[in-house]
């Protein structure tokens, strides 16, 4: 599932931001979907990130991007989990070129090798 999830971010950012991330790792735990996201920002944000007026451009740039993809990004990481998703709370570190995700969903899940 966790692999299935950061397959769909990887997915989501190439087509919807127009750039993939050099790395990727997804947790599940409990009602909790974790990702983060390495290497996120393009040449050009990372430019702009150069100075303090630069870096709050690209947060606020990169918060409307996934204002605008959050619907689809909630439903494909629902139809993976099984479950609704309930928030998605993001948040960037220009100067790391990090992201993460946090989807919470409306139970709690496992990840099939669990069940077992």
């Amino acid at each position: 599932m966790e692999n299935s999830i950061r397959n769909a971010i990887i997915k989501f950012e190439q087509e919807f931001l127009g750039r993939g991330p050099d790395e990727v790792r997804a947790l599940v735990a409990r009602d909790l979907v974790v990702v983060r996201l390495k290497g996120v920002l393009t040449p050009a944000e990372r430019q702009l990130a150069k100075t303090p007026e630069g870096i709050e451009m690209v947060k606020r740039l990169r918060q409307n991007l996934i204002a605008q993809g959050r619907d689809k990004l909630c439903e494909q990481v629902g139809e993976i989990t099984g479950t609704k998703i309930l928030g998605l709370f993001t948040d960037i570190d220009v100067q790391l070129g990090e992201r993460v995700f946090v989807f919470t969903m409306d139970r709690d899940i496992r990840p099939a090798a669990d069940k077992i």
